[in-house]
């Protein structure tokens, strides 16, 4: 896992995933990254790559919202998106819903990236920023 920190940008696949995000100026690459997340409901496994995805889209939409979480060197390409598209910004319900129901499948016992986590001294940090994205996004 080429993760460096805990954080939902703080690792290889969510810094492509920002990059990518960049060729778009309004929702759909989000969406579409939920969407991959959530293919996989029905009781397939979560591959760790879209679970880092789905956690950096998670992020992003909450920054839309105005309840994203710490800037920082990770969060960089992300926040100067989130500058640029923000003024556009309509908030979207389903999108939200689909925010959380994504966040719990990356936290069940199907995640591989819960798994390489688990297996990691830093299980109970990574889990707590997870839950805290959860929260935020409930609005808490």
């Amino acid at each position: 896992m080429g993760a460096w920190a805990m954080g939902p940008y703080g690792n290889d696949v969510a810094q492509d995933w920002a990059e990518d995000l960049h060729e778009s100026n309004d929702l759909y690459f989000i969406g579409d990254t939920l969407d991959n997340v959530l293919s996989t409901e029905n009781g397939d496994y979560l591959d760790a790559p879209f679970g880092e995805e789905g956690l950096a889209a998670v992020e992003t939409l909450l920054r839309l919202e105005g309840r994203g979480g710490p800037k920082d060197d990770d969060s960089a390409t992300i926040d100067a998106w989130v500058d640029v598209v923000k003024a556009q910004y309509k908030p979207r319900a389903d999108l939200l819903e689909k925010a959380g129901r994504a966040i719990d499948l990356i936290l069940s016992e199907r995640s591989e990236l819960r798994e390489l986590w688990q297996d990691s001294e830093h299980f109970d940090a990574w889990r707590a920023a997870v839950e805290d994205q959860k929260t935020r996004l409930q609005g808490k």
